[in-house]
């Protein structure tokens, strides 16, 4: 059976690239559509289209939360201080004092605050690129993973739904004749006895007439409660969802199409109903497909 995938789903992983030590986090829920957060540093705003790209192209539904951080090295190992800088600092520092007498000198970090007292070394933009989306896919591949996991776990309870849909489809089809039988019976009955009274009271009705009339009204009934091709469209619709299945992919909209059609099954046969196993088995049914409902809420 190829692989179904869940909408929740979670993975982080951290990587050494060019301007630090870059971690990711990645988050979904339950979504008709693919709906993206994103939560990126300022150093990697440039690459936000890329990213948007690169998950698009392998999620497609869901709530989803894509969080970057980025811890840039020590700060010797990149940056350094620009003597310039520091003495045009010093200068207007000297100018500002002598206004100023009273005012206090400024501090260390002040200064290191200063635009352009520290300088880093160059950064290669395009590798920086490189890193990110490589690390953007490794993250993918667990995030995937984990929906994968739980896709199968998904699909290992609706296939135990359609089994238990298509044995109350297969016990009712088996009981039908009988409990046809027995309704015609009664309603045979209770015609004959309707019809009887009819002709005694000096109705223009023959014999010959009321068995015509009691034959016509069983048929009539037998074809408005026969539920034989509900039974077939169900179990019709219960393959379809194994065959769904088992083919994978994004199957959650195609499954929720064959949910409205079972349920529409499941009522008709409701409202067939000619006896209370009928009407139980409409029930049963109902609640099998609603918990297969819930369940395919969460895949893609």
């Amino acid at each position: 059976m190829a692989s179904v995938f869940s909408m929740t789903g979670y993975a982080t992983i951290q990587s050494a690239i060019a301007s630090g030590q870059l971690t990711v986090e990645l988050r979904s829920v339950n979504s008709r559509f693919l709906d993206l957060t994103l939560r990126i540093p300022d150093d990697l705003h440039s690459l936000e289209s890329a990213i948007r790209e690169t998950i698009g192209s392998r999620v497609k539904r869901g709530k989803m939360e894509c969080r970057l951080s980025l811890k840039s090295e020590t700060l010797g190992a990149t940056s350094r201080l620009s003597p310039s800088a520091l003495t045009t600092l010093a200068s207007l520092q000297g100018e500002a004092l002598k206004a100023f007498p009273e005012a206090r000198a400024l501090s260390v970090s002040e200064i290191l605050s200063y635009p352009g007292v520290l300088t880093s070394d160059s950064v290669d933009a395009e590798q920086v690129s490189k890193d990110v989306l490589d690390a953007l896919n490794r993250a993918l591949d667990a995030f995937l993973a984990s929906r994968e996991r739980e896709g199968a776990a998904l699909a290992k309870v609706l296939l135990g739904y359609c089994d238990n849909i298509e044995g109350i489809a297969r016990d009712i089809a088996s009981r039908l004749p009988d409990i046809l039988a027995a309704m015609k019976s009664k309603l045979e009955e209770r015609l004959s006895e309707a019809l009887t009274q009819a002709l005694s009271d000096k109705s223009s009705l023959t014999p010959e007439d009321v068995n015509e009339r009691i034959r016509a009204e069983l048929t009539l009934y037998a074809l408005r409660m026969d539920v034989a091709e509900e039974i077939n469209r169900l179990i019709t619709h219960v393959n379809e969802v194994r065959r769904v299945l088992t083919a994978g992919g994004p199957v959650g909209r195609r499954l929720d199409f064959l949910m409205q059609e079972l349920n529409r099954e499941a009522n008709t046969l409701g409202s067939k109903a000619v006896a209370i196993e009928m009407t139980n088995a409409s029930l049963d049914l109902k609640l099998n497909i609603e918990k297969m409902r819930e369940q395919i809420q969460n895949l893609e």
